[in-house]
């Protein structure tokens, strides 16, 4: 059996090594650079109730160490995805589980959407985001409240019986005791980072860059952030977390799962390098073997080995 065989909320992946919402798109666009098969599970497009056309204006802007971006989840609505996109994955011969990236604008659009997204048996893992930056309601709106995070994970408990794994915004000041809040109730597992909220100015036009002014930051600058809290939050919480922030190599994966995550999400990095899922995929077997490693699943929260979880 593979060392990187693993086991998350029930559903068998081949490795740990998963795609971050919005930075794959559907999987297929992936197919001249490598088998989305080779995948542990394909994170879609950030899908909402209704089509969405996005921001306007300029939304996407590279910075020093990584990429400041305002697309306001653009995408084609859930009913398109369910009966053209999802079916089109599966005709292509994609098997990789699919995790379905949800968003809404108001409780009642969460809950609409997992009473859709609960009928698709091509979903494998629901994963609730309340964390989107790039959007004027709904997004961060609930993710950056304890009380709507805990109230918006409750209501889509309630319609779905697939695994509910809830991204957290990194915009709070403390994202682990949310954690533990949407824990309670009733996610199965947590997803952290999503993108910190940044800006960038021209100082030729001294306005500006983003239509939207503020956009989403990551990156390998989010990286030392986004590790802190899913070290942090593996404290906190008693469910696993995909952990996602900036990770560009072997080695930045590596310490994720040290610090808490049972998946490691690949985002920004793949801008930069199309292959670099395989390339880790490779690096964490590597590892593995060098270092007698029978299953991956034994360096999760390596890091706080000797601790006592509160």
């Amino acid at each position: 059996m593979s060392a990187l065989r693993t086991e998350f909320l029930g559903v068998t992946m081949k490795n740990p090594v998963v795609t971050s919402s919005g930075c794959f798109g559907f999987g297929l666009e992936y197919r001249d650079y490598f088998d989305p098969d080779l995948l542990g599970g394909i994170g879609l497009k950030g899908t909402t109730l209704s089509a969405r056309t996005g921001n306007m204006g300029t939304r996407v802007t590279e910075t020093p160490a990584g990429m400041l971006n305002t697309v306001g989840l653009e995408n084609p609505g859930v009913h398109y995805v369910k009966d053209a996109t999802i079916p089109e994955i599966r005709a292509a011969g994609v098997k990789a589980p699919l995790i379905f990236n949800m968003s809404g604008s108001t409780l009642d659009e969460y809950v609409e959407m997992a009473k859709i997204v609960d009928t698709i048996a091509d979903v494998a893992i629901v994963e609730l985001n309340i964390s989107c930056p790039n959007v004027k309601d709904g997004g961060m709106a609930f993710g950056a409240n304890p009380c709507a995070a805990g109230d918006v994970t409750a209501a889509v408990r309630r319609q779905t019986k697939k695994p509910l794994v809830v991204k957290l915004t990194p915009n709070v000041t403390d994202v682990a005791a949310i954690a533990k809040i949407v824990e309670e109730a009733g996610a199965d597992g947590i997803s952290v980072i999503n993108t910190l909220l940044g800006m960038a100015i021209d100082v030729r036009t001294r306005k500006p860059v983003l239509g939207n002014i503020f956009g989403g930051l990551s990156g390998p600058a989010v990286k030392p952030v986004a590790l802190r809290i899913v070290y942090q939050v593996y404290k906190a919480v008693g469910i696993p977390i995909v952990g996602m922030g900036g990770i560009s190599s072997t080695e930045d994966a590596l310490e994720f799962i040290f610090a808490g995550a049972t998946l490691v999400s690949i985002g920004t990095g793949i801008f930069k390098n199309p292959l670099l899922p395989v390339e880790i995929i490779e690096g964490l077997e590597k590892y593995c073997a060098d270092n007698g490693i029978a299953n991956i699943s034994e360096l999760v929260g390596a890091a706080h080995k000797g601790e006592v979880k509160v």
